[in-house]
């Protein structure tokens, strides 16, 4: 007998053929269409919905409400807050169907999603970066950058482990909180060395 590695609530619908790794759980009332791809030790909260041709990582958590419609991709461990929301059209026309020809939008390992934000398709979300609650992001976004408003802007950059990082004038930063990791400005770009 095939056992599944993985629970799904008896309320939700998972349709096959998907892919689904070990661990994971989804929970009350979230669909999940076929050929979806979800990698293992993943959360999907109430009323989760997960498009055909979604690609989800390992570690990934998605709160209560969150639609990921086709071609979005995240990677490992991303963290989607509430009621996000992800496009993957940008100029829809309920009489214009396009008939599945959608864009495609990249989120990158680590990076935050705050609640309610909304992520305008065929963008790239950067390593390790946080999008603050309610932000309209419409652009790529870069690694480690922290994102907040209407358009959304950059305010800072944010640590691994999400606490917001402060530079000398030298560009150095190191993590005060609990990952203790050290960081580089340069160029307009924040990399991690240690």
């Amino acid at each position: 007998m095939n056992e599944k590695k993985y629970f799904v609530h008896p309320t939700a619908v998972v349709d096959e053929p998907v892919e689904i790794g070990k661990d994971t759980k989804i929970w009350h009332f979230s669909h999940v269409m076929q050929d979806a791809k979800i990698g293992a030790k993943c959360s999907l909260g109430q009323n989760v919905f997960i498009g055909s041709r979604v690609k989800i990582g390992d570690n990934c958590k998605i709160q209560n409400n969150v639609s990921i419609y086709d071609l979005v991709t995240l990677e490992d461990n991303v963290f989607c807050g509430p009621s996000m929301v992800f496009t993957n059209d940008l100029n829809p026309r309920a009489a214009w169907p396009k008939g599945g020809i959608w864009i495609a939008t990249l989120v990158k390992e680590g990076a935050s999603i705050g609640a309610n934000a909304t992520i305008v398709c065929g963008i790239t979300l950067g390593r390790h970066c946080f999008i603050g609650a309610g932000a309209l992001i419409h652009k790529d976004v870069k690694d480690y950058a922290l994102m907040v408003g209407v358009p959304a802007r950059q305010i800072g950059w944010m640590c691994e482990c999400g606490e917001r990082l402060k530079f000398n004038e030298k560009g150095d930063a190191t993590c005060n909180a609990r990952c203790k990791g050290t960081y580089k400005l340069e160029d307009n770009q924040v990399r991690r060395i240690l």
